[in-house]
């Protein structure tokens, strides 16, 4: 069975890319989102830039202090990301 990788993007982004946005349009620090999430401010840094990956429990903690962002769209942004990185270094091993 063939694989579609042309399906895929080419280019990993971090959810933390798009976490960023979301806090800076809310007027909020990444320190404030570490307070508001109960997580030590490096944590958040590390997820921002793709260091750490958005666990359940950190999605559920998403989703408690920007309730209108479900935990599930949070979950899904990581799987998304972890698999155009596996993709993307498949690729490159290959050529």
């Amino acid at each position: 069975m063939a694989t579609r990788t042309d399906a895929y993007p080419d280019v990993a982004i971090p959810p933390g890319e798009y976490l960023l946005e979301e806090i800076e349009a809310r007027g909020m620090s990444q320190k404030e989102l570490a307070r508001r999430m109960r997580r030590p401010a490096n944590a958040i840094n590390e997820i921002m830039n793709g260091k750490k990956s958005i666990t359940a429990e950190t999605a559920l903690q998403l989703e408690h202090v920007m309730p209108e962002i479900p935990a599930r769209f949070w979950l899904n942004l990581e799987t998304d990301y972890q698999l155009t990185k596996a993709l993307v270094k498949r690729h490159s091993a290959a050529v």
